[in-house]
């Protein structure tokens, strides 16, 4: 991939919290990058569920938690902090099994000093999670087992449910929510470049990225138009569950990235992308040498 290139396409990313990093290297790699940041972190009103979480935990009411996401580990650490130090946390969570759903929870619970019992393989979904927990049934068994799922941002009611399938008594823990930037021009105007077709590649990196464009335009009554416009975009998905949003939107997935992380997303991207829209369009656009 090192002789990959945009050749001049316009890259419309949707990240928030790694803006800059991609616009760089969508820009390296030969693109002209659009940055519509589509997320907003915020606590939830109430840490109730958090914090009857960790009295459950510190009453030896939980036989497992499962971890979700990074932010998710700091977040809930955080959130229950007053009435449990990380200290404290940390020993009730090296008592229960932990499973890590790929890297990021990984990397937070070892900073926080806890053992991750199971770490959940590429490409890190909840079909993995619920494979390698039955790899494991024999040393980690689930049926009739107390299991905390820390969610992240929204539900994931195929994990709660195969869980329960194998038996397992399971509790959601969503300690932080998802919510739409505070400044929403920059998500409207690339709406409106979707549409106007002068947008060539779309990076989608999260399920929540994709409904988050599509609120964007049903408050513009252009969803319609947005979707129809997509058919002429290279849509590239960061892993399955991304995609899986994307189809249930009616949208074709171009590219799913090999393994699901924003790099490779943007260098597949760049690999693959000319040739795509040049099947999709017949030929590509001008080399545009300024952002939109």
């Amino acid at each position: 991939m090192a002789n990959s290139t945009f050749g001049g396409l316009c890259v419309l990313a949707l990240e928030s919290r790694r803006a800059r990093e991609i616009a760089k290297l969508i820009a390296n790699l030969g693109g002209v990058p659009i940055i519509a940041p589509s997320v907003r972190e915020v606590a939830l009103e109430s840490n109730q569920e958090a914090l009857d979480f960790v009295r459950k935990l510190a009453a030896r009411g939980v036989d497992m938690v499962v971890f979700t996401t990074g932010v998710g580990v700091k977040a809930l650490a955080s959130a229950v902090e007053k009435v449990c130090p990380r200290d404290e946390l940390s020993r009730y969570l090296n008592d229960v099994v932990v499973v890590a759903r790929g890297p990021k929870p990984t990397t937070a619970l070892k900073e926080l000093g806890v053992r991750v019992s199971i770490s959940v393989p590429e490409p890190n979904t909840w079909r993995d999670l619920l494979a390698v927990l039955d790899q494991n049934k024999n040393t980690f068994p689930v049926a009739a087992r107390h299991i905390a799922i820390q969610e992240y941002g929204v539900t994931n009611p195929e994990l709660s449910s195969g869980l329960e399938e194998r038996g397992a008594i399971v509790t959601p823990v969503n300690v932080y929510q998802w919510a739409l930037p505070e400044d929403l021009s920059p998500l409207e105007k690339a709406v409106e470049s979707i549409i106007s077709a002068d947008v060539h590649v779309l990076l989608v990196a999260s399920s929540v990225q994709i409904r988050h464009l599509f609120e964007v335009a049903g408050r513009m009554a252009k969803s319609e138009p947005l979707r129809e416009a997509l058919s002429q975009v290279v849509i590239t998905s960061v892993g399955p569950l991304t995609s899986e949003e994307l189809r249930s939107r009616g949208l074709n997935v171009d590219i799913e990235c090999t393994h699901p992380k924003m790099g490779f997303l943007v260098q597949e991207a760049a690999e693959k992308s000319p040739e795509i829209l040049r099947q999709k369009r017949g030929q590509l656009p001008p080399r545009t040498e300024e952002r939109l």
